[in-house]
C-alpha cells in the first residue's frame, strides 16, 4: 500500500480526499512539514502501520523549502511513494471560500491568494504522481476518485441486531423493524427454551404463507434502504429488528437477513435479548 502526500489548493478538496482515505483504514497526518516525512515514515513504519497518508499545503509555505531533499530521500527508502495534488479553477474556488466563508492561509485578497498559492505550491505540483481538476467534481465524486486511483475498495457493512421490546429498542441503529405479527414460539412449551437459533423456532415463526411473505417485503426493504445508504458513500447501515422478548422471532429474522443479504456484507452485532427475554 502506498504511502501518500495530499497537497493541493485551498478548497480543492483535501480534506475530502484525507476523509476518505482514513474511511479506507489510512493513518492521516494533516499539515506536516517536509522535514518531518521522513520522521513521520520511520514512526509509522515501526507502528507496523502501512496505510498512510500526509498532507503538505500552503499552510506549511515557510518550510516548503525543503521539499525537494525531503521528497528525493523519501522516494529513495518508499518506491510506492505517491503524491497526489488537487486543484480548481478560482471562480469555483472562490464560491466554495464565499459558501463556507473560512479565511485563505495567505489571508489576503483571494483571488490574489489563489493565484499566489498556485505559483508556492507549483513544486509540489509538479512532483504529483497524480493531478485532479476537482472544478466540476462534488466531493462524493472525488472521493470515488480517490478510492479508485489507489485501488481501494469502498467497504460497506450491514450490521443486524436483534432486541426485545420489552427490554427498549435500542438507540444506536439507523432503522428498527417489529416483527412482532410473526407466530410467537412462546407459546408453544417445547419450543419456550430455545432460541430463533433453532431451526424449529425459525419454522415455527416463518410458517404460513402470510408470514412468509411479511419476511418477504420486509427483506426487500432493508436491502433497499441499505443499498440507498451505500449510494449516498456510507460505509455501514444499523438494523434493529425486534419482537417481544429478543429471544425467538427478531433472532430467526436477524439469521434469516444475515443469510439472505450476505451480499450487502453483513455482520450480525449481536442478539441483544437472546438469553433475557420471557416472552419470545
Amino acid at each position: 500500500m502506498p504511502f501518500v502526500v495530499v497537497s493541493g489548493l485551498s478548497g480543492s478538496g483535501k480534506s475530502t480526499a484525507l476523509r476518505t482515505l482514513e474511511d479506507a483504514g489510512f493513518f492521516i497526518t494533516d499539515n506536516l512539514p517536509p522535514e518531518l516525512w521522513g520522521a513521520m515514515h520511520d514512526l509509522v513504519e515501526a507502528r507496523g502501520l502501512d496505510r498512510v497518508a500526509i498532507s503538505t499545503d500552503a499552510r506549511t509555505r515557510h518550510f516548503l523549502d525543503a521539499l525537494e531533499t525531503s521528497y528525493v530521500r523519501l522516494s529513495r527508502r518508499r518506491e510506492d511513494l505517491r503524491v497526489l495534488f488537487l486543484e480548481a479553477n478560482a471562480d469555483v474556488l472562490l464560491k466554495r471560500y464565499n459558501f463556507t466563508r473560512r479565511e485563505h492561509p495567505l489571508g489576503e485578497n483571494l483571488m490574489l491568494d489563489f493565484a499566489r498559492e498556485r505559483e508556492l505550491l507549483a513544486p509540489l505540483r509538479s512532483i504529483a504522481d497524480t493531478v485532479i481538476d476537482t472544478t466540476d467534481l462534488s466531493a462524493k465524486d472525488l472521493g470515488s476518485r480517490v478510492l479508485q486511483l489507489f485501488r481501494l475498495e469502498q467497504d460497506f457493512h450491514l450490521r443486524l441486531m436483534s432486541f426485545g421490546f420489552k427490554h427498549a429498542p435500542p438507540r444506536d441503529v439507523d432503522m428498527i423493524l417489529d416483527v412482532r405479527s410473526l407466530p410467537n414460539p412462546y407459546y408453544d412449551p417445547a419450543l419456550r427454551p430455545k432460541t430463533g437459533l433453532d431451526a424449529e423456532v425459525a419454522d415455527y415463526a416463518f410458517s404460513g404463507a402470510e408470514s412468509e411473505a411479511f419476511y418477504a417485503e420486509l427483506r426487500d426493504f432493508v436491502r433497499v434502504a441499505a443499498e440507498r445508504a451505500r449510494a449516498t458513500g456510507r460505509h455501514g447501515y444499523t438494523v434493529g429488528i425486534g419482537c417481544t422478548g429478543g429471544q425467538h422471532r427478531s433472532v430467526a429474522v436477524t439469521a434469516r437477513l444475515a443469510g439472505d443479504l450476505k451480499d450487502l456484507n453483513v455482520d450480525v452485532m449481536d442478539h441483544r435479548d437472546m438469553k433475557v427475554g420471557e416472552h419470545g
